[in-house]
């Protein structure tokens, strides 16, 4: 009996095994990597700081803008979990570009190559003292110009160590932190 069962086992893996590639799509968790950046070192209770998430977007993908043109497409989105002693003040997303697709009969807004997204976060004056964590989690769905992966959420994490008020800090990446505002970048 065992080695019939085997067989039929083999012969039900054999053809999903031999069976050519429908796609050679990425897998959607694939198709943007983000990268976290707090903009001071360290941060001081009481302060306000900023944590960037630069995305990079696989060429020839693009993701929905935050504000997606049409109500059924997935918007781009950036969620902390922010520790005790943290409170959000706010997240800033880029504009979108128009983008002219196949498959839509109006432009879309999306996102493609580089993006960044802004939160905005106060250190509280009973944040805990030392390194801190604080997991993000980045929300899309990729698109090429003819096929749309499923929705997707990548964690992401920002570091960063807390310090007393009044403690100085410096400044950091001012490649993205100059202008105080996000970006969108081919």
């Amino acid at each position: 009996m065992r080695p019939l069962l085997a067989l039929l086992l083999l012969l039900l893996f054999i053809p999903a095994a031999a069976a050519p590639q429908e796609s050679d799509m990425p897998r959607a968790d694939a198709v943007v990597k983000p990268h976290a950046y707090v903009s001071l070192e360290p941060v001081p209770r009481g302060r306000t700081f900023e944590v960037a998430v630069v995305a990079e977007i696989r060429q020839g993908f693009h993701v929905n803008s935050h504000q997606p043109t049409e109500e059924f497409l997935v918007p781009t989105t950036l969620a902390a979990q922010l520790p005790s002693g943290f409170r959000e003040v706010e997240t800033v997303y880029p504009s979108g570009e128009l983008l002219k697709l196949s498959f839509s009969p109006s432009p879309l807004s999306v996102y493609t190559g580089r993006v960044t997204v802004i939160l905005r976060i106060e250190a509280a004056a009973n944040a805990l003292l030392g390194p801190q964590s604080i997991p993000l989690g980045l929300r899309y769905q990729a698109c090429n110009d003819t096929t749309c992966l499923p929705p997707v959420k990548i964690p992401v994490e920002a570091k960063l160590t807390v310090a007393p008020a009044g403690n100085p800090a410096k400044n950091m990446h001012p490649e993205i932190f100059s202008s105080g505002k996000s970006q969108s970048k081919k």
